[in-house]
């Protein structure tokens, strides 16, 4: 199945609709969602990236990530992303738009990465083993605490999908440094 995504401009006004591939070979700006998940003990949920993944595979990322299908909101992607990916059902309620960040990363010459993406934080109860992981996805999880996370992402660490200084800053006002 093709999956649509909108294609937006810097302002992040909608100009058409294209196929998420193409979008990736013409380095069309699109949106994505990232949403960090936290546990009761404040740990954060981070996933490692399939091996068969096209960019960063086998590297340890956000809780859960995706695009955004034409015409679905923000949140329903998050959602659905969340459910997709991890196995883990949450309420609109759960979620916080906390900021957006922008990239653009060329991967190859068949894969530019052009993404306006919407972050998310959601802090929930849950167990690790009440998860079901997307095998296409996501290969395990585990548990982090917010302050070895932010440094691991400040320090550039080679085992995780690396992250912009503004990205990093987003991210920790909104994690509870422990």
């Amino acid at each position: 199945m093709i999956e649509l995504i909108d294609i937006i401009d810097q302002n992040e006004n909608i100009l058409h609709q294209a196929p998420k591939e193409e979008a990736h070979k013409m380095g069309w700006a699109h949106w994505s969602i990232h949403l960090w998940i936290v546990n009761k003990n404040n740990e954060i949920l981070i996933q490692k990236r399939s091996k068969n993944k096209d960019t960063y595979p086998n590297l340890w990322d956000v809780s859960v990530a995706g695009h955004v299908s034409s015409g679905e909101s923000f949140i329903n992607t998050a959602l659905r992303e969340c459910q997709e990916e991890i196995g883990l059902k949450l309420k609109v309620s759960d979620l916080l738009l906390y900021g957006t960040n922008h990239k653009q990363i060329i991967h190859n010459p068949t894969c530019i990465d052009h993404e306006f993406q919407k972050l998310f934080m959601c802090k929930i109860n849950f167990q690790l083993n009440q998860l079901q992981l997307q095998n296409e996805e996501v290969s395990e999880v585990q548990l982090i605490s917010s302050k070895v996370l932010i440094s691991k992402l400040e320090s550039k660490d080679p085992m995780l999908v690396p992250r912009s200084h503004d990205y990093i800053k987003l991210l920790s006002k909104q994690l509870p440094l422990l």
